[in-house]
């Protein structure tokens, strides 16, 4: 019983194997290999005017750079800061900031008490004087130990995180 158990494996086996071959012969096999975005006879789909690709930080103007027109830091967003503008930029500084930065700014957030460097506190004086594009321009592209989220946070929303930043440094007695 044994033996004729070994003859139907091998004789399985070799038929499977056979299958297998063969399929690889034929239409598939005469195929050519298409390289990406080669012309392929039929029209390539273009990118609509006016479209800037997902974490592209490469518009024009103040509202995509975080500067004016003479290269200089904003003073002023770009945008009328609204009740609506404030809510989300709190949201939005409570999902990426605080876990650093603390709630009210202060720079003692929950990664600092687990052994994360310390970021400044957002109620320093020097951090009070800067332009509001500074905020903009440190959340695009990051500063010392923090890494860009210009790929993580759409600009409307880094403007407003900015205003928010703002609204917490008035908050805790300043202008």
């Amino acid at each position: 019983m044994n033996l004729t158990w070994g003859r139907s494996a091998y004789f399985l086996l070799l038929v499977t194997a056979a299958l297998l071959l063969s399929a690889c012969q034929g239409e598939m096999q005469d195929r050519g290999r298409i390289k990406p975005l080669e012309d392929l006879g039929r029209p390539i789909q273009q990118v609509p005017e006016g479209v800037i690709p997902m974490g592209d930080t490469t518009g024009e103007g103040t509202f995509y750079t975080g500067r004016d027109e003479n290269g200089d830091l904003a003073t002023e967003l770009p945008f009328e800061i609204t009740r609506e503008v404030l809510e989300r930029g709190r949201e939005q500084f409570d999902i990426y900031c605080t876990p650093c930065h603390g709630l009210d700014g202060s720079g003692e957030g929950v990664a600092v008490t687990r052994g994360f460097p310390a970021p400044p506190s957002l109620h320093d004086q020097r951090l009070r004087e800067a332009p509001v594009g500074y905020y903009f321009d440190v959340i695009t592209n990051g500063f010392g130990v923090m890494f860009p989220y210009d790929d993580r946070v759409d600009p409307e929303d880094r403007w407003a995180v900015a205003a928010y930043i703002r609204a917490l440094q008035i908050s805790q007695g300043g202008e």
